[in-house]
């Protein structure tokens, strides 16, 4: 299951308190005093990872608590210091405070970690206030409270392209046949209920990651159909492939379709519509009298947008998008 949101409650460790003693030995009957400092609480820490992909763990196991910092003891020995709770989630994770909406981490590279909640400070001993003219002080700090707090977590798929289309686009055929990525692929609408990750080679040693959107209707970025849900995950996408059915089959006129693919992506969030594009015209080999096809060909060709007419299911055109998909995203990184 594809889980993309989760609210947690997480709270650090307590500081533990300063210890109050003094030296009692044979033949020392008025030590002075010896108590230790208390050990500082445990932290709540937020950790990427590619072990896990979604936040579906955090769905069943919603509290995460820190252990307390240990009193400091006798003979000046500091207490123990409180164990940190670790929390592993999947790289992309956006961690805000649920109640303030303060953005806390942005967890963009495996291994990355946060403390989102840190523990409190252990409290001084008595032996740390001893002056010359106090030299049997019964003064001693107590530790600082541990921070408790509510998190909102979302994860925001990383990857190089985005695919973005109606639902039967051939979106799902597309990036399977460019990578290994298995979507479920059938002839009704949202088939693709949840987004895909593909890995595309790009040579011997190299690859980029394409992101199988699912797909979206008129006014999604209102919310309807998937709306908002996946959205926001072509967000971090570096470049945007808009495709098109441009088979005999398919009801929406091209040219519209890519007019409300580009204002929906811009309406929830503007610098989607400044983002590196190209139109995919897909099932070419469905195409009829090619009527379909031409129109969107020319209304990119006016506009100066890259076209490439394609079909997953015999191959026409894919080594070509491929070739410039590695091109272009070498560009973007150059810039």
């Amino acid at each position: 299951m594809f889980i993309d949101h989760a609210k947690i409650f997480v709270r650090s460790g307590n500081g533990g308190n300063g210890g109050c003693s003094f030296r009692r030995e044979k033949f020392v009957p008025h030590g002075g005093p010896d108590g230790g400092d208390g050990g500082n609480g445990g932290s709540v820490v937020a950790m990427a990872s590619t072990r896990v992909t979604t936040l579906l763990d955090l769905k069943y196991r919603r509290h995460y608590e820190a252990e307390s910092g240990a009193p400091g003891q006798k003979a000046n020995r500091h207490g123990r210091t409180g164990a940190d709770v670790t929390i592993t989630v999947p790289v992309g994770t956006v961690i805000r405070h649920a109640e303030t909406n303060e953005l806390l981490a942005d967890l963009v590279t495996p291994e990355q970690r946060v403390i989102v909640a840190k523990g409190g400070k252990g409290g001084k001993g008595n032996a740390r206030f001893a002056t010359s003219t106090n030299r049997a002080p019964r003064t001693f700090e107590d530790g600082t409270p541990g921070e408790e707090l509510p998190l909102d977590l979302e994860l925001k798929l990383l990857a190089d392209v985005g695919l973005v289309g109606f639902p039967n686009a051939g979106k799902s055929t597309l990036i399977s046949t460019l990578s290994a990525a298995r979507p479920e692929i059938a002839d009704y609408p949202f088939t693709t209920l949840q987004p895909h990750l593909g890995v595309v080679p790009m040579g011997e040693y190299d690859s980029f990651v394409m992101a199988d959107i699912p797909g979206l209707i008129e006014g999604a970025h209102k919310g309807k159909g998937l709306g908002h849900q996946f959205l926001k995950h072509i967000q971090r996408t570096r470049f945007l492939l808009y495709l098109i059915d441009v088979s005999d089959w398919a009801t929406d006129d091209p040219v519209n379709t890519l007019r409300v693919l580009q204002e929906e992506l811009s309406a929830f969030d503007s610098t989607l519509g400044q983002r590196a594009f190209a139109v995919v015209g897909t099932k070419i080999d469905a195409q009829g009298n090619g009527q379909r096809r031409g129109d969107i060909e020319r209304y990119c060709r006016d506009r100066q947008m890259t076209f490439f007419p394609v079909s997953s299911a015999t191959g026409e055109g894919l080594d070509i998008l491929r070739t410039f998909m590695v091109q272009r995203l070498r560009e973007i990184e150059a810039a």
